[in-house]
Parts: C-alpha cells; structure tokens; sequence
C-alpha cells in the first residue's frame, strides 16, 4: 500500500479563492446581470419622494398631492386602457402587469408647464411603494395626456390625444376606480 501527502498552503488556497470571486464579480457587473432597457421603479414610499420624483423632470410641484385615492388596474383590457398602457410602455413601465391591482394615485398640480393657460396636474401611481406609472395632463380645451418628461416649447412629441370625458367617465362606484380616468379637474374629473 502505497501513502502519498502534500503540503497544502492555506494562504494560497485563499488568494485563489478571492481571485475567483474578484472574477465572478467582474463578470456580473460587466454583463449587467439581465435586461439593461428594464428600469427599476423609483421608490415613492412618502410624499417627499413623491414630489422629488416629479422634479427630476424639471417640474415646478406643488408640495402637497390635490387628491390621492385607490382605484383598480383593470383585470381586461379596453381600448381606452390599451392606450393609456401604450404611454407608460412608451416610460419604460407597464400596467398590464399589475391587472386587478389597487394601486395608490396621487395627483400634484405642476406650475410650469410650458405655455399652460389652465392647470396642468401629474397623476403618480404607486405600488408597493414603487412607482409603476402616471402621466402628466394638461386639462386645457386642446389639452394632452403626455408621460412625465416635459415638453419642448412648441413641440408634440410624445403627445398622445386625451380620451374624450365620454370614452372614459365612470358610470359606476367601480368604474371610478379603474384607469385612466376622464382628464379635467381631479377633484371632479380623475
């Protein structure tokens, strides 16, 4: 029978270890570790971060939200859903994953809006803390539903036509809690 041993440096074993994790790690955060395009949602757990949220678009918000209240992501898709769903894709978010959802709306009046002849109101909706989506309305007679970047002087881009108040009023208590809501005052309207 034959018995062979080695010398074992446990001081090497060790510097080869961190040199294989050194390695793992660099190759994670070289390949960004998934989709680079999906953004995480923006934390919102308060009001505070709310508003800073708002700001990072270069919005003027009025601290204190004019109305917040739970409505209901619908469970089935509309045509009017489809479309409000298009603008937030069109953010880097998506509603369709939150379907039957309640989910937390908060409406801030912006104060400059460029060229605003009436209010301008952003609709923030969060869940879980995150904000999942919302638009910013301007509830002029020729007014849009446009995402949260705000516009160019003169310019329409990512513009998208408000839904009329009959296409989307509610008709019912559960009605008024789905998404997106008639444009207009969000004390009468949203």
């Amino acid at each position: 029978m034959m018995v062979m041993t080695a010398k074992v440096d446990m001081k090497k074993i060790m510097l080869a270890l961190a040199a294989v994790a050194a390695l793992v790690l660099s190759l994670i955060l070289l390949l960004g570790g998934g989709d680079s395009t999906q953004t995480a949602a923006p934390a919102a757990s308060n009001n505070d971060a709310r508003v800073e949220f708002l700001k990072t678009f270069g919005w003027d918000v009025t601290t204190s939200p004019v109305q917040s209240s739970q409505v209901k992501i619908p469970q089935e898709t509309s045509e009017v859903f489809d479309r409000y769903n298009q603008l937030q894709k069109s953010q880097g978010y998506d509603l369709s994953k939150y379907a039957g959802k309640n989910v937390m709306r908060y409406v801030y009046q912006l104060n400059n809006y460029p060229g605003a002849t009436e209010p301008v109101y952003a609709t923030v909706l969060v869940y879980k803390n995150e904000i999942i989506g919302g638009d910013v309305t301007d509830t002029a007679a020729k007014g849009h539903i446009r995402g949260f970047k705000m516009p160019q002087s003169g310019t329409s881009a990512t513009t998208a036509s408000a839904p009329t108040a009959a296409t989307t009023a509610p008709t019912s208590a559960a009605a008024a809690t789905t998404v997106p809501q008639a444009t207009g005052n969000p004390d009468t309207a949203r």
